[in-house]
């Protein structure tokens, strides 16, 4: 008895959650800011529209505002290249600390810049100048943050990864509080004059927090090389862009493919407010309220799709979800049409924002497992980024161009639609090429 040894506690494991949580919230808060941001500029394109683009025709305005919005996405896959490959190279903690340092210089501009009113041509140019670096920033963003998170551990690559779009659904959802309250206390005339740039000034609080954040967590560690194959490892580390268009030109596409309705998807989810204001005759704090509820969904649902996924198979959960999206999308634009209450709008934004959840829960690390890790950061940025620069950016201004060209609010139903076929194809390519399950 006295020989008996009692079982020693695993004295690490708290350690390691709190490691986790700590590489968790370095991730995400970049992320978070970005989808703020573009949120902010999408759910005032209206205000700024009136600001930087004076029109008689008001929806000139908000078409040459989200013309602004969808330019800023051309820079982004030029983003991803050149700051995916930093954090290949120099480190995933480097990466992230000189995104959220781009990201806050771009929404200093736009918050400070002034109007058309006071100094002309030079307040549009102002305006694309910080979006053009908000999207650079943001082209890095991803594929940094997303490759961070999947290395705190590799066993739970579904859950970790989900927590890049949650953060998305939480920047959205705090954009549209923040807007819901600026319209509830302000009159139309005050927004237009000054208080839209308030959100703005909101996020550049938050960007010094998140860089003291990143500053402080731990580098994750650099992919293992292979036995006796440590020079073509170091040259994988530090040739990220090459061996990327070398060796995973293919990923690219799939990962991109994938991406595909997703980003539209979001898109369209930051579109509907103004669809309500505009098409539906909603007010602007009724309408702007829609989207707390698809941010609540999507930030707190899409961890559990990815926990699920651990458990049960990622595309066995995403394809589903991708053929749900492609059937309900036109007869939930209908009934929204036909409808034309809150409550019906509230009801389309809650199925959309679970169809999302549902499908992009488990995205990130599909997406991540199409690459080699030497260039892994460098394949998602670029891959993400190119694909929301042309399925993503541009959505709300095809969605606004489409519904004046035909005349049918319902045509961003079909747009929709159409992406979703997209999608399932690069998925069983993932499938198929990867053995992505």
């Amino acid at each position: 008895m006295e020989n008996q040894q009692l079982p020693v506690k695993d004295q690490t494991a708290p350690a390691r959650r709190q490691s986790t949580a700590r590489g968790i919230a370095a991730a995400t808060i970049g992320n978070a800011l970005e989808w703020y941001d573009m949120a902010i500029y999408a759910l005032l394109a209206i205000y700024i529209g009136h600001n930087f683009f004076p029109s008689e025709n008001p929806a000139v305005e908000v078409i040459q505002a989200f013309a602004v919005f969808g330019i800023s996405y051309l820079i982004r896959p030029l983003g991803g290249l050149v700051l995916g490959s930093y954090a290949d190279r120099k480190g995933l903690k480097k990466g992230l600390i000189l995104t959220i340092r781009l990201m806050v210089v771009g929404t200093a501009i736009i918050a400070l810049l002034p109007g058309y009113d006071t100094i002309g041509i030079f307040a549009p140019l102002g305006l694309i100048l910080g979006r053009l670096i908000q999207g650079f920033s943001a082209g890095g963003e991803f594929g940094a943050a997303t490759s961070y998170l999947l290395a705190q551990d590799k066993g739970r690559k579904g859950f970790l990864g989900s927590f890049q779009f949650a953060s998305q659904g939480l920047g959205a959802m705090m954009a549209a509080i923040t807007v819901v309250a600026l319209t509830s206390i302000f009159t139309t005339e005050q927004m237009n004059d000054w208080a839209w740039r308030i959100p703005f000034f909101i996020g550049l609080l938050v960007g010094p927090a998140g860089w003291w954040i990143r500053r402080h967590v731990d580098e994750a560690p650099l992919p293992e090389a292979a036995p006796g194959d440590r020079h073509s490892a170091k040259n994988a580390v530090h040739a990220p862009v090459r061996e990327l268009f070398r060796s995973n030109k293919a990923s690219v596409f799939i990962a991109g493919g994938a991406l595909a309705i997703s980003t539209a998807l979001n898109f369209v989810l930051q579109y509907m407010p103004t669809f309500g204001i505009s098409q539906l005759g909603m007010s602007p704090t009724v309408s702007f309220s829609s989207l707390i509820i698809s941010g609540a969904i999507l930030t707190f649902a899409t961890p559990v799709v990815g926990h699920l996924s651990d458990r049960f198979g990622r595309l066995r959960i995403m394809i589903p979800a991708a053929l749900a999206i492609m059937l309900l999308t036109i007869p939930l634009f209908l009934w929204l049409i036909a409808g034309k209450t809150f409550l019906v709008l509230a009801v389309v934004m809650v199925i959309l924002g679970l169809l999302k959840a549902l499908y992009f829960g488990a995205l990130p690390s599909v997406m991540a497992d199409v690459f080699s890790d030497s260039s892994r950061a460098t394949g998602l940025s670029f891959s993400y980024n190119t694909s929301v620069a042309i399925f993503g950016g541009f959505t709300p201004m095809i969605c606004a161009f489409l519904i004046q060209a035909t005349g049918q609010p319902i045509a961003p139903g079909y747009y929709l639609a159409v992406l979703a076929i997209v999608s399932i194809a690069a998925l069983g390519s993932a499938f198929r090429f990867r053995a992505v399950r």
